[in-house]
C-alpha cells in the first residue's frame, strides 16, 4: 500500500537537534508528489536566480528562463524598467518568445501573431474584430515578480513571497566584502547528473566532509581542520584558509588562494569565491532522479591576457564537478536500495545540511496544508 505524503512528511522530525538529527528519508528523493509538491512550494514559492543584470543592459534586451514547467521571459523595457512575464499567449497559450535571448520593442506570438510589447502590454490582435466584452489592457502577458542583487536577476512565482532582501537576511551582508560587481562574466557550463537534486545540495552542504576523500586536488590546498561552517536563516556560510606546499597540486594551488568562501542560499543556489575568482551554482530539478546544475565562471579580468589563466581555473573546477558528479550518481543508486532509508549527520561538518532539511520539511509541510485547504473549498 503506497503512503501518503503526509506520512513521507512525517518520516522527518525538524524538531531533533543536530546531535540527535537523521537526514530526510530516502523516499523523499524518488517520490513524484514529493517532487511535485516541491516545484508548487520551494521553488514556486522562493526567489529563483534566472540571469544576470548584464544580460540586459540596454532596453529591449530580454531572455527567456524557466523554473520548473513554468516558462518566462524577463526584458528590460523601453522605459527602462526590468520586468518579468509568463511566456504564454493570452490567446491560446503558444511561448511567445521562443530565442534564449535577444532584443525587441515588441514579441509577437508565433502561434496567432497576437503582438505584445516589452512592456508586456498587449499591442494587437490579428482578426479580432467583432470579439465582445474584450478587454486588451486586461489581456497583456501576466507578470511575475522580479528583483536583482548584486549581479543576479531573481524571479518568484508566488504573490505572497515576502521582498527579496528579506528572503536573502544575512546573505547581502556576507557577501558585500566580496565586491562581486568587480567580478566579469566570463564562461558557463551546464552539468546533467543522474540524481535528485537535493542529493547535490546535501553535498554541497557536508562541511567539506567528502574534500579529503573525494577531492584530492581540492585537499591540497584546504585548511580543512580550519575549516567552519556557519548557519543563517536561509543561508549557509561554509570558509577554510588555503594555502599550498610541496605537496599541493599545482594547477589547484595557483587558481585557488586566499580563503575558500561557500555561501548557499536556499534552496539552490551557491556562491564560490577565491582570491578574485568565483563561480555560482544554479541546482535545476529535471526528474526525480535527474538534475542539472549550472555552473557561471566569473573573474576580476577577463581580458585577452587572462584568457589562459581563467581557462585553467575552470579545468580545475570542471576536475571537483566531475567527482561531485560520479559521488551524487553513487548516492542516488544507494538511495533506491533496501539497506537504507536515513542516515545519522555529523554534529563537527553537517549543520548546514540539517538547516536544508528543516527548511525543506517547513515549506513542503506548509505546501500540503495549502493543497489540502484549496481543495476543501
Amino acid at each position: 500500500m503506497q503512503r501518503s505524503v503526509e506520512s513521507l512528511l512525517n518520516l522527518y522530525n525538524p524538531r531533533d537537534p543536530l546531535e540527535r538529527a537523521w537526514t530526510i528519508p530516502s523516499p523523499w528523493y524518488f517520490d513524484a508528489r514529493i517532487a511535485d509538491l516541491e516545484h508548487s512550494s520551494v521553488f514556486a514559492g522562493s526567489w529563483q536566480v534566472v540571469g544576470r543584470v548584464d544580460q540586459l543592459k540596454k532596453n529591449g534586451d530580454f531572455f527567456t528562463a524557466e523554473i520548473g514547467d513554468e516558462p518566462l521571459i524577463v526584458a528590460r523595457g523601453e522605459d527602462g524598467v526590468l520586468r518579468a512575464f509568463y511566456n504564454v499567449c493570452r490567446h491560446h497559450a503558444a511561448a511567445v518568445v521562443t530565442e534564449r535571448q535577444g532584443c525587441a520593442k515588441q514579441f509577437r506570438c508565433p502561434y496567432h501573431g497576437w503582438t505584445y510589447g516589452n512592456d508586456g502590454a498587449l499591442k494587437g490582435m490579428v482578426e479580432f474584430e467583432g470579439v465582445c466584452d474584450f478587454d486588451r489592457s486586461r489581456n497583456g502577458l501576466v507578470p511575475v515578480k522580479v528583483d536583482t542583487w548584486e549581479n543576479f536577476i531573481f524571479v518568484n512565482l508566488d504573490g505572497r513571497a515576502i521582498p527579496l532582501q528579506a528572503f536573502l537576511g544575512e546573505a547581502a551582508e556576507l557577501v558585500a566584502p566580496l565586491q562581486l560587481k568587480k567580478l566579469k562574466f566570463f564562461d558557463r557550463r551546464v552539468y546533467t547528473l543522474n540524481c535528485n537534486w537535493k542529493v547535490y545540495v546535501d553535498n554541497y552542504l557536508d562541511g567539506g566532509y567528502h574534500v579529503p576523500h573525494a577531492h584530492k586536488g581540492l585537499a591540497s590546498v584546504i585548511e580543512y581542520t580550519s575549516y567552519t561552517i556557519k548557519n543563517f536563516e536561509r543561508s549557509c556560510l561554509q570558509s577554510s584558509p588555503l594555502s599550498s606546499s610541496r605537496k599541493s597540486k599545482a594547477d589547484v594551488a595557483v587558481t585557488r588562494r586566499g580563503r575558500a568562501f561557500y555561501l548557499w542560499i536556499y534552496p539552490n543556489f551557491m556562491i564560490n569565491a577565491y582570491e578574485g575568482v568565483m563561480d555560482t551554482n544554479l541546482v535545476l530539478p529535471l526528474a526525480v532522479d535527474k538534475c542539472a546544475v549550472v555552473f557561471d565562471y566569473y573573474f576580476s579580468d577577463v581580458g585577452k591576457k587572462a584568457q589562459k589563466k581563467n581557462a585553467a581555473s575552470v579545468k580545475v573546477s570542471e576536475v571537483v564537478q566531475d567527482e561531485d558528479m560520479a559521488i551524487c550518481d553513487s548516492v542516488q543508486r544507494g538511495l533506491a536500495s533496501h539497506a537504507y532509508v536515513a542516515g545519522r549527520l555529523s554534529v563537527r561538518r553537517e549543520a548546514g545540511e540539517h538547516l536544508f532539511h528543516r527548511l525543506l520539511h517547513s515549506d513542503l509541510t506548509r505546501g500540503l496544508a495549502h493543497s489540502a485547504a484549496a481543495g476543501k473549498t
